[in-house]
């Protein structure tokens, strides 16, 4: 098992079957070039491997703010869904969290569907707080 950071093209494709189950909309066709598009914004992709197989991914960046300074934001955390429960997510979150510690980050955030209990029972197990609510209009 090792957790890397997704910087060639066969890396981030190799993401593709499992970020996909969070985010059901992407074209595996353009899913490199959106990848590296957003790469020149800040956004990372990390995965953790297991027998050469991508089992869980995070897309995520680094940035400041007047209200939390420099952090890290999660944009993008899953773990295959026949994969779960075997402490793969959080041992990814905990990459993350030393990831974020290693560049100076003073938080680690992300946003949550507010249907997506599973995950939010899981974000509470590794100490998150729920610290404000998202608003957004579709425009």
């Amino acid at each position: 098992m090792s957790i890397q950071l997704g910087e060639s093209d066969f890396q981030i494709l190799k993401c593709f079957p499992v970020i996909s189950q969070l985010r059901p909309h992407l074209d595996q066709a353009k899913f490199v070039e959106q990848v590296r598009y957003q790469m020149k914004g800040g956004y990372q992709l990390a995965f953790l491997e297991v027998e050469e197989q991508a089992i869980a991914v995070v897309g995520f960046r680094i940035s400041t703010c007047l209200a939390s300074g420099k952090f890290l934001y999660i944009d993008d955390l899953v773990v295959d869904e026949l994969k779960r429960s075997h402490s793969y997510g959080k041992q990814l979150f905990q990459w993350l969290i030393e990831y974020a510690r290693n560049h100076d980050c003073e938080h680690l955030s992300l946003d949550s569907g507010v249907q997506r209990f599973a995950a939010h029972r899981f974000y509470l197990m590794q100490r998150m707080n729920i610290t404000s609510h998202h608003f957004s209009i579709q425009l």
